[in-house]
């Protein structure tokens, strides 16, 4: 069983100067939270019970691991996965850096959702025909 115990302030932890500066500048007399103020801080207890579900996803990769016959292959596949997901972070951060690109996508990414929302997500008949591709593409994948 897990357990987490967290005391969250009602008003932010530090004052400068009564509240009258931002926190951004110089901080010339830090406020101490008076009585009242420390009444008002909320108490969260959040407890887990039971089996978390990545127990299940350890029992499926070791289920995994126990009947390949060729592990060598397993490793190679994981450590081309954790290779490739490297590489696209590094491709990702360079093409951020070129000026004119993260706006472009950033304008493709707006128009692609407002014609997504237009076509799928609008009017009813649109909204069952994509759950009817969503429920037919999970069913294919799962073999079913």
């Amino acid at each position: 069983m897990a357990s987490v115990l967290a005391r969250l302030p009602a008003s932010p932890l530090m004052v400068v100067n009564g509240g009258r500066q931002p926190v951004f500048g110089t901080i010339q007399k830090l406020a101490v939270p008076t009585i009242k103020e420390r009444q008002d801080r909320l108490a969260v207890i959040a407890k887990a019970t039971g089996e978390s579900s990545d127990s299940s996803i350890v029992k499926s990769v070791l289920n995994v691991w126990d009947k390949s016959e060729d592990r060598v292959a397993l490793v190679a596949l994981g450590f081309a996965g954790v290779v490739g997901f490297w590489a696209s972070i590094n491709l990702v951060t360079s093409i951020e850096k070129i000026p004119v690109v993260p706006s472009v996508l950033e304008l493709i990414g707006l128009l692609f959702s407002s014609w997504f929302t237009y076509r799928y997500l609008l009017f009813k008949p649109d909204r069952q025909e994509l759950s009817q591709a969503v429920s037919k593409s999970i069913s294919d994948i799962l073999g079913q």
